[in-house]
């Protein structure tokens, strides 16, 4: 059974600006002051995915994450499912 503190909330948007770049956001791990910026920035653009990922390892799959946001900012045409797929192993209950 997963605890409050045993998952990290992400979620990953593209910014409604020009670039139109995608950025992921680690909504757990943000102190107050962050909080509040970062969630403007993401509701300002276009939600792509979000979900759990696992406390335990979060650093690896922060890692995949991070991979998967440059794919995307490489105009690869990703699916969130390729993402579920690779953080099979990460990702938490909700």
């Amino acid at each position: 059974m997963f605890l409050r503190a045993d998952k990290v909330m992400f979620e990953i948007y593209r910014e409604a600006s020009y670039a139109a770049r995608y950025h992921v956001v680690y909504y757990t791990d943000l102190d107050e002051q962050q909080r509040d910026r970062e969630v403007n920035r993401a509701l300002a653009g276009d939600h792509f995915t979000s979900g759990f990922i696992s406390n335990h390892r979060k650093e690896e799959a922060k890692q995949i994450i991070a991979a998967f946001v440059a794919r995307l900012n490489e105009a690869e045409p990703l699916q969130t499912a390729q993402l579920a797929e690779a953080l099979a192993g990460f990702l938490a209950p909700v």
